[in-house]
């Protein structure tokens, strides 16, 4: 892996939270090979690791940062959890539960995984999670695969606006409608399966060109993209050097032209992942 330790800039929260511009992303790791691949990633200069209830390896999250060596308040940590707390009670204990497995006294940011509307209990997740907000558990809170119907719900019920909402999101998804939302409302995006979850987008004439046009690799274009659009992407990789590489995107800038070239694969892909059909 290469010696140099990328200095990752960070985004505004609404609350005033800074968030890192990318991330790394734990799923489907299991507790050792997350540990070791927070340990690397940490040393490369990621600060921000995403993990979950359902990837079962917040164990070998938390283990990982501990070995690092990185001072707490540096790293922005991100967990989610399952339908089965879609309470106030039950997000207070699945918080819980997660600071235990991962061995930390405050969780960075807490996401609702899905928000499973045939059980329609999303909205009292969300007033768990901002009563979670106001006792200081957590610096930051937020959702994941939320359409914009549904975010508009949870901001009517409570006044509350999410910070994040991390959703499937690519040059295969570009997603206008939600991220104009996003915008709209002061929501970040985090993009998981950022480069497209090997579905061919890494290929793609688009991409392939502006790589070649900067000496990077087309991960590296690819997430470049993200960055300049303004969301922040979820790379999740247990080779270090590709950690390495997928941070470096900091050092060259994608022309007006390459970034609308990328664009032209929305549409292209597999279908997106429904979160009115799809959730645990």
């Amino acid at each position: 892996m290469s010696a140099k330790t990328v200095q990752v800039p960070v985004k505004q929260l609404a609350n005033g939270a800074t968030l890192p511009a990318v991330g790394l992303g734990t799923w489907p790791m299991d507790d050792a090979e997350a540990g070791a691949a927070v340990v690397h990633a940490l040393q490369a200069g990621y600060r921000l690791i995403d993990t979950a209830e359902s990837y079962q390896n917040e164990e070998g999250v938390g283990e990982g940062i501990r070995r690092a060596g990185i001072p707490r308040a540096e790293v922005f940590v991100t967990t989610k959890f399952n339908k089965e707390w879609h309470s106030v009670e039950g997000v207070r204990t699945t918080w819980e539960h997660s600071a235990t497995r991962l061995g930390l006294e405050y969780i960075d940011m807490m996401l609702i995984h899905w928000p499973n509307p045939g059980q329609d209990r999303y909205v009292e997740a969300w007033r768990g999670l901002v009563k979670l907000l106001e006792a200081g558990k957590v610096r930051a809170i937020g959702t994941s695969n939320f359409t914009a119907e549904q975010l508009q719900r949870i901001i009517e019920a409570t006044g509350v606006v999410p910070d994040v909402n991390q959703i499937q999101h690519s040059p295969f998804w570009l997603r206008g409608d939600l991220l104009a939302f996003h915008a709209e409302h002061g929501i970040v995006t985090e993009s998981w399966a950022p480069l497209g979850s090997g579905r061919g987008m890494l290929g793609a004439a688009p991409v392939v060109d502006a790589a070649r046009a900067h000496g990077v690799t087309p991960a590296q274009a690819v997430l470049r993209w993200h960055v300049q659009r303004g969301t922040v992407p979820i790379p999740k990789s247990v080779d270090p050097e590709r950690m390495a590489q997928n941070l470096d995107v900091f050092g060259f800038e994608l022309t007006p032209e390459e970034v609308r070239a990328i664009d032209t694969l929305d549409g292209t892909g597999p279908e997106l992942v429904s979160p009115l059909e799809f959730g645990h």
